[in-house]
């Protein structure tokens, strides 16, 4: 089949002219052409969806947005003048501001100095006005509907808590254009709610907004045009709600996507893994079940019920207060990270940049550090062994890098996630915890990761998966375990469970 490249889907038919048009947009890196003729544009009191897997070119378009990187050609214009920004102040200068996936602020500070880092306002006498700071802080977040006090440190809010200070930090620079970066990507569902509802005041205070997310339903609830990137280039964009959604997949991956879910039915063996009476002294209690060999087990429950804790204290992060495991039929304890590497049991954590990467270090080195005796010699590592080992996995699991030897940290959201994966698959364990294993990754990767889960399943490698996407731990879960305020609420064969039945047993209406 072949894909339209040009608008699929009635032309924007917006009254006012767009505030940012980039037009023509390059960007060349050694080696690597990350934007080829891209143009998109923004427009007052709108939100434009910016739809592309892993390595489209998104982050890319940001930067220059936000005057991190000068593009290699093409031009920007703003109100219809060319701009260049030659720094990331002079694109707040010039009314562009973004909010970032993890949001840039200083956990020591108090909110109201995150607000006006940079920019504080004076007195007379050129010292910072901290009266000031702190009334124009809590004028800005009421406008959000916030009571959060700009005098207590960052460090001590939740994670939605810190999106309204990065908003509030974005209003407090009068910005025209909002670029929101996977915005919701840890919040609940109540917290998205509220923050819709911030990005419908901002839409009608006439402020243009970039929004960028993976995840479609909330992309058709909250945008009213779109742009699909794919492989550096701008392959369709239009009215969001008048394209289907299998329209936008198809531009995204270059094909159909039929199976996002690509489970095969693996030979389910014997068990593996037995958990006993497993509690902690605060996050959950009484937790008993068995995994099976090539079984994928799903977790599946609200915020705060206790799934990543119990990943966490199975893999030796933390201690339980009491419990027994027992893997293929012997007794063992788990003390530490190492003890449950050692007996095979690997975990892959929600936080990939916090908890799962060195980001300065390269790909390569990042993939093969939990198995340095398989590419060490008499005590030496040996460049060439840890390169062979990374690049096989690199392979199967899709990964997107120029090389294999820049550092993780250069890498998308999901590339990261997938380095993470490879690293402990490395190690050939008998049991994977994957704790939101595609959490930020766009829809052909997903499929590519679920087919590597399951291809992992059909040989023999036990699996447990937390997911809070109720299509994900439906489609590829052989049971699934709901969990419920730190209790275990329910356990289900994969023919009985539905998204209804889940849902009820993990808010106690079942």
């Amino acid at each position: 089949m072949s894909l339209r490249t040009q608008p699929i889907a009635t032309e924007l038919t917006s009254v006012a002219a767009p505030i940012l048009e980039m037009r023509g947009i390059s960007q060349v890196f050694p080696g690597v052409k990350a934007l080829d003729q891209v143009s998109i544009s923004l427009y007052p009191g709108q939100v434009t969806a910016l739809i592309g897997e892993n390595g489209a070119g998104k982050s890319t378009l940001v930067k220059i947005l936000t005057g991190i990187y000068r593009p290699t050609e093409g031009e920007i214009l703003l109100d219809g003048k060319p701009v260049q920004f030659a720094s990331a102040q002079g694109a707040i200068d010039a009314g562009v501001t973004a909010i970032h996936q993890e949001t840039v602020l200083f956990d020591e500070l108090t909110v109201g100095e995150n607000i006006f880092l940079g920019h504080a306002p004076r007195t007379r006498f050129r010292t910072i006005d901290w009266r000031t700071i702190n009334a124009r802080s809590r004028e800005l977040l009421r406008q959000l509907e916030s009571d959060i006090d700009p005098t207590i440190r960052l460090k001590d809010l939740s994670i939605a808590q810190r999106h309204l200070v990065a908003i509030a930090r974005a209003l407090s620079v009068e910005a025209r254009i909002v670029i929101m970066d996977e915005p919701t990507a840890a919040l609940s569902r109540k917290e998205i709610d509220d923050l819709f509802r911030i990005v419908e005041g901002l839409k009608r205070q006439g402020k243009a907004i970039l929004f960028i997310s993976h995840k479609f339903d909330e992309l058709y609830e909250i945008a009213e045009n779109f742009a699909v990137f794919r492989d550096g280039k701008a392959v369709g964009h239009g009215r969001l709600k008048e394209t289907p959604q299998g329209e936008i997949v198809r531009l995204m991956v270059g094909r159909d996507v039929h199976d996002v879910f690509p489970k095969v039915e693996a030979q389910i063996g014997p068990v593996v893994l037995s958990v006993q009476g497993y509690s902690h002294p605060t996050e959950f209690r009484d937790i008993s079940f068995d995994l099976k060999r090539g079984e994928i087990l799903g977790v599946y429950g609200l915020i705060g019920a206790g799934r990543s804790e119990l990943c966490q204290s199975l893999f030796g992060i933390t201690k339980p207060s009491s419990g027994r495991l027992t893997l293929e039929g012997q007794s063992v304890e788990i003390r530490s990270a190492q003890d449950a590497i050692a007996a095979g049991i690997v975990y892959v954590p929600e936080e990939r940049g916090r908890h799962g990467l060195a980001l300065p270090m390269p790909i390569y080195q990042n993939m093969t550090l939990p198995s340095l005796a398989k590419t060490s010699r008499s005590g030496f590592l040996k460049a060439a062994n840890e390169l062979k080992l990374a690049r096989q996995y690199a392979e199967r699991l899709d990964l997107r890098a120029a090389a294999l030897s820049v550092p993780v940290g250069t890498l998308s959201g999901g590339n990261q996630q997938k380095v993470v994966i490879g690293k402990w698959l490395a190690t050939q364990p008998k049991v994977i915890i994957l704790d939101e294993p595609t959490k930020g990754i766009d829809i052909g990767s997903k499929a590519a990761v679920h087919g590597f889960i399951s291809e992992l399943a059909s040989q023999g490698l036990s699996i447990i998966m937390v997911s809070s996407e109720l299509p994900e731990v439906l489609g590829m879960s052989d049971r699934i375990m709901v969990m419920r305020e730190g209790l275990m609420a329910a356990l289900y064969d994969r023919s009985e469970a539905t998204a209804e039945v889940l849902v009820r047993a993990a808010t106690g209406n079942a």
